[in-house]
Order: C-alpha cells, then sequence, then structure tokens
C-alpha cells in the first residue's frame, strides 16, 4: 500500500495528514520508524491546536529527536522560505512536493508525472510563440488586371494565426500598380513562404497575381 503525502507546507497538506493519523500515533506502526522521519522533516512547523492528530504526533517525533540530540540548536535559524529546501533535501525527494510511503513509485505516479512534464513544455511553447508583421507586394499580369478583384481574392484567404491589414496600391510603371498590404501572424501557425507559394500564386488568385514578395518582416 502506497501513501502520499502532498504540499506539507500548506493547509491542505496537513489537513490531508491530520485526517491520516486519526486514530495513530506514528505514520506507520506502533513506534517512530523512518517514515515518520521523512514526514517530519517535510513539515515545516508544529501544525498545532487547528490538527490536533498532526500536532500530537510532531510533539511525539520531536520529544524522541530531542532527546537523541541534547542541546539547542544555537547556530542555525530555520525560517519558512528556508525551511522548504531543507525538507526535501531531509525527505529525500527530488523536484516535487510528494512523499512516497512504503514502496516504489506507481504506474500511477509516473503517468501523473508525465502529464505534469508534459503540461510544462506545452505551457513553454505556448510562451515562446511570437508573432511577426509583414509587409507584401503583390504583383498583377498586367495595366488590364482588376485590382480590386485581386485585392478581393488576397483577403480571401483565411487561416488560424493571420491577419490582414492595411494596404494601398502603388505605381510600378507603364500605367501598372501593385498592391502593398500588410498582414499579422502567429508565427507557429503561419509561414508566409508556403502563403506566397500555396495560395497567392495559384488558382483561382493566379487568375490575377503574377508574383509576391516580402519587403518588411518584423517581429512583434
Amino acid at each position: 500500500m502506497t501513501v502520499t503525502f502532498s504540499d506539507l507546507h500548506t493547509e491542505s497538506g496537513l489537513k490531508s495528514l491530520n485526517e491520516y493519523l486519526s486514530g495513530k500515533s506514528y505514520i506507520s506502526g506502533d513506534q517512530i520508524s523512518k517514515d515518520d522521519i521523512k514526514v517530519y522533516g517535510a513539515v515545516l512547523v508544529n501544525p498545532g491546536g487547528a490538527f490536533p492528530n498532526a500536532g500530537k504526533w510532531y510533539d511525539s517525533v520531536s520529544s524522541q529527536l530531542a532527546s537523541s540530540f541534547p542541546g539547542k540548536a544555537c547556530g542555525v535559524r530555520v525560517g519558512a522560505a528556508a525551511a522548504a529546501p531543507v525538507a526535501k533535501e531531509a525527505a529525500g525527494d527530488d523536484d516535487d512536493d510528494d512523499l512516497d510511503l512504503f514502496g516504489d513509485e506507481t504506474e500511477e505516479d509516473k503517468k501523473a508525472a508525465e502529464e505534469r512534464e508534459k503540461a510544462k513544455k506545452q505551457s513553454a511553447k505556448k510562451k515562446e510563440s511570437g508573432k511577426s508583421s509583414v509587409l507584401l507586394d503583390v504583383k498583377p499580369w498586367d495595366d488590364e488586371t482588376d485590382m480590386a478583384a485581386l485585392e478581393k481574392a488576397v483577403r480571401s484567404i483565411d487561416m488560424p494565426g493571420l491577419l490582414w491589414g492595411a494596404s494601398k496600391l502603388a505605381p510600378v510603371g507603364y500605367g501598372i500598380k501593385k498592391l502593398q498590404i500588410m498582414l499579422t501572424i502567429v508565427d507557429d501557425l503561419v509561414s508566409v513562404d508556403s502563403l506566397i507559394e500555396e495560395y497567392l500564386t495559384v488558382e483561382p488568385c493566379n487568375e490575377y497575381i503574377q508574383s509576391c514578395d516580402i519587403v518588411a518582416f518584423n517581429k512583434i
């Protein structure tokens, strides 16, 4: 049987310990053991009257440890912030607050740890995902190309992470004008090269569009 205590520096963790110790004097068995020392090391202060079972257990362990180590702790002062890593070291834990007693790590524990690690990676990836502002030059085939229809074809492209912005017509020469258009993209979702090659310069847009050039590309 595996008993796990979590976050023993919090009220919810102490409540769980207090409930477990109802009708018990020690964590396992009828006398103090290494299990008690392990849990004791993770409890920062005496739980006190709010958790009577845990408080009674804490006093019992404290008194037995005191008899083994006489004298006063004159050279060490322990506060809440400093106690947390000491408690973990005493408990022999890794990087989480769980205390696993009476056995090795179970399959459920391994699965939960994997899920936590996966969630951390996904969260980190979301934080790293940025946006970019892009200015495109969209050139028509000739001076007879319907530029209003060309712009409509460009803006008809809709995909997650793509937002079309302001636009204007700029002269190229010989009566030909090009469309200059701004767009904002989410970097993880949209590739500008793919947008040009797979959408803007193929059917049906290539009826109006001869070519596209990236004029400016800036991270936001």
